[in-house]
């Protein structure tokens, strides 16, 4: 079974980048109809999606954000990214790299989740 494990900075300082990488093992991050997405959880709040990329590289985001995110990956390593620019408290999260199986939010696979507090 795949298995994925977050790894960044725990704190991000306001107006700032939010990078998130997120390390796949197990399988290939390739695999057709696998969509490998970012959820996050604000204190209080329940799950928000954030962003995927699929198995062929396509993005989609969730518009909420205003286009301040972009999911990136390297095959190479395995791997796909998470960048969040301008950050403000508000983006205080736990942030879980998940996959998607077929791109219709079942979500099948998580890294046990990251705090990331925004914070100056």
């Amino acid at each position: 079974q795949v298995q994925l494990q977050e790894s960044g900075p725990g704190l991000v300082k306001p107006s700032q980048t939010l990078s998130l990488t997120c390390t796949a093992s197990g399988g290939p991050i390739t695999t057709s109809n696998h969509y490998w997405a970012c959820l996050r959880q604000p204190p209080g709040k329940g799950l928000e999606w954030h962003g995927n990329i699929d198995y062929s590289g396509s993005n989609d985001y969730n518009p909420a954000l205003n286009g301040r995110t972009s999911v990136s990956r390297d095959t190479s390593k395995n791997q796909f990214n998470l960048q969040l620019s301008s950050v403000t408290p508000e983006d205080t999260a736990i942030y879980y790299c998940v996959r998607d199986f077929s791109g219709w939010a079942h979500y099948d696979c998580w890294g046990q989740g990251t705090q990331v507090t925004v914070s100056s």
